[in-house]
């Protein structure tokens, strides 16, 4: 039963991912805490994340924009040092909190204005990329600031997700070392993980299937609905 769950949980979520670009640990992290606790899910996650990445960096490699990724590690990788070091200085059920509302706000404001006003210039592409760096650094969740970057520019769907996918590959890299450095990856983890790579390739393809349906203003509503999500949730640990 346990094994059919965490393959139904990991199909679902990889199926969003294919359709949305994010929000796979979303919904995967805290479900299988519940079923196997946060030792075992947190290198199962990463594990899990990094292979769903490499793959839809596959899919969309001929969307995926090289400068835009380069100029987000940029300020990601000044960005890490400082997370870590916020790590151990703020409070942060706070800085969640405050973030959560951040993106509530502002995805009820994209459901309601879907067609507003864009962000003109892109030099904010550095502190966003900064911005996720600390987050990452400090709370391992460093997708807010991209998602609500590329939105603001609206950018097309297929570069939205090429570049969030080549984004979190670099990032969910680093994750992953961390894991196998500090022993963590152990043999139930692996066999987990086998479970979970099969239940992904078939929501990749699901997903892919799906996404053929989904037209550039439903992709957006989409976009902000799974913003909404991700705010909410990060709002209840507040």
């Amino acid at each position: 039963m346990q094994i059919a769950l965490i393959a139904a949980i990991v199909f679902i979520a990889a199926t969003q991912q294919v359709l949305s670009g994010f929000g796979f640990a979303l919904i995967v992290m805290p479900l299988l805490v519940l079923l196997i606790g946060v030792k075992t899910a947190a290198p199962l996650v990463a594990l899990a994340g990094l292979t769903l990445y490499a793959a839809n960096v596959l899919r969309t490699r001929r969307a995926v924009d090289l400068r835009r990724v380069a100029q987000l590690g940029a300020g990601s990788l000044l960005g890490v040092p400082a997370g870590v070091w916020a790590l151990g200085a703020v409070d942060e059920r706070a800085v969640k909190g405050v973030l959560g509302a951040i993106l509530v706000a502002y995805a009820l404001y994209s459901l309601v204005r879907p067609a507003g006003r864009r962000l003109q210039s892109s030099r904010w592409i550095y502190p966003a990329g900064f911005l996720a760096g600390c987050l990452g650094g400090a709370y391992n969740t460093p997708g807010p600031p991209v998602i609500v970057y590329g939105s603001l520019r609206g950018w097309p769907r297929e570069k939205f997700r090429a570049v969030l996918q080549a984004f979190f590959l670099v990032n969910g890299t680093l994750v992953v070392a961390s894991h196998l450095v500090a022993g963590n990856v152990t043999g139930e983890v692996l066999r987990l993980y086998g479970v979970a790579a099969v239940a992904m390739g078939a929501g990749l393809m699901a997903g892919a299937r799906l996404d053929r349906r989904v037209s550039q203003q439903r992709f957006a509503g989409l976009v902000a609905a799974m913003i909404l999500v991700l705010g909410a949730s990060l709002m209840l640990d507040w």
